[in-house]
């Protein structure tokens, strides 16, 4: 048996975690942090104990909190023009996956001269990066684990940068800064974190032992603590577990890549600006019906770890399906196309924009044409 794994050096997980970015910066006599965050995040005065902790260890900050969903070029852009002109030393992102991913590209372009078309696609990255914290608030993308940073193109198609290098130094998993997610972003993001790992667990590259104990654990995580932390978002248990479910997840999909769901949620993300939870949610199970001819086996080792062990492969591949069909209604997902505005006219573009998502659609257990994908998105327009 021979297969690679990689993740972070360092990772903690703790109730008011987030001022270890402090101790972190103050080890390594760094004195000018910038911090990427989102307008929400700071509105709801998450980042301001991260701040307090880095003013009160000497340290200067500069604050960047314009981070859009799906963010842009233009984005990243005037992150890493504010590091360089900041000084930074070491980047700290706070906040969902996008605030991640900007943050990794603004630690990654604040100390390297390429240009970010240059690096997109797999380990194309030669340069260097500043030192890097990320703390996620959110249990859902499993950002602040992987060495991938997703950027909305000038086309409205995703752009994908995937290289070790954006791996962070420290990641942190502070439940108390999940508590106050509304139900909505609670149920997107949870469920983006379950298809990671259903993904990890099937994809055709680079699937291994490690990846896949990650992926089954991540897994049971979320779907035992997601309903109680939608219906009471101040489970600091619930919480805490949802956040480690979504880190584990992040590990296993980081060797073991994401495949067709990701690759027909990221066109409802680009041109529609859906949610990217939301979109892994309205094709999840219409993906994996598709997958199931060449991995029922393996959706059937899922159906176990969430409900009876003792059902053959046949029972347990329909009780997976049907665990995340329930899940999906309790937490009131709409999973209609129409419900977005998308109609049948849209439906090409679609499949066209998922196609060209080939990075991903190599890992899918069973090969995806445009037909395909086309008719995926079309049993989704109405139910």
């Amino acid at each position: 048996m021979e297969f690679n794994f990689s993740t972070v050096p360092q990772l903690v997980c703790a109730p008011g975690a987030v001022t270890r970015a402090a101790d972190f910066a103050q080890r390594r006599r760094i004195q000018r942090v910038l911090v990427v965050a989102d307008p929400g995040v700071v509105k709801a005065g998450l980042v301001q104990p991260l701040l307090d902790s880095l003013h009160g260890a000497a340290i200067q900050t500069s604050l960047f909190a314009d981070v859009e969903p799906d963010p842009g070029e233009h984005i990243v852009t005037r992150a890493y023009v504010q590091a360089r002109s900041f000084g930074a030393q070491m980047v700290v992102g706070i906040g969902g996956g996008s605030s991640l991913d900007v943050a990794k590209l603004a630690a990654y372009f604040a100390d390297s001269a390429e240009s970010l078309r240059q690096i997109i696609g797999v380990e194309q990255a030669k340069g260097r990066r500043l030192p890097l914290v990320l703390i996620p608030t959110t249990a859902g993308t499993g950002s602040e684990v992987t060495p991938i940073a997703i950027v909305t193109l000038a086309d409205q198609t995703k752009g994908g940068v995937v290289s070790s290098l954006l791996l962070p130094d420290l990641a942190i998993l502070d439940a108390n800064l999940t508590l106050t997610l509304p139900k909505t972003v609670t149920a997107h993001t949870g469920i983006d974190a379950m298809v990671h790992a259903i993904e990890a667990f099937t994809s055709r590259h680079r699937k291994n032992p490690v990846s896949d104990a990650l992926a089954m654990r991540a897994l049971k995580l979320l779907n035992d603590n997601i309903r109680t932390a939608y219906s009471d978002g101040f489970n600091t248990e619930a919480r805490s577990n949802m956040l480690l479910g979504a880190c584990l997840a992040g590990m296993a999909f980081a060797n073991a890549p994401v495949a067709a769901v990701h690759a027909l949620a990221y066109p409802l993300g680009g041109i529609f600006h859906l949610p990217h939870g939301l979109s892994n949610a309205i094709v999840l199970t219409e993906v994996l019906r598709f997958n199931r001819s060449a991995a029922e086996a393996q959706y059937a080792e899922l159906g176990r770890a969430l409900g009876d062990p003792a059902m053959d492969d046949h029972a347990a591949c329909e009780s997976l399906f049907s665990t995340l069909d329930a899940l999906v209604r309790d937490l009131h997902v709409d999973t209609r196309l129409t419900s977005y505005g998308i109609s049948a006219e849209d439906l090409d573009r679609l499949a066209e924009d998922a196609l060209a998502q080939q990075r991903l659609l190599v890992n899918n257990p069973r090969e995806v044409t445009l037909a395909d994908a086309r008719a995926i998105y079309e049993r989704r327009l109405t139910a």
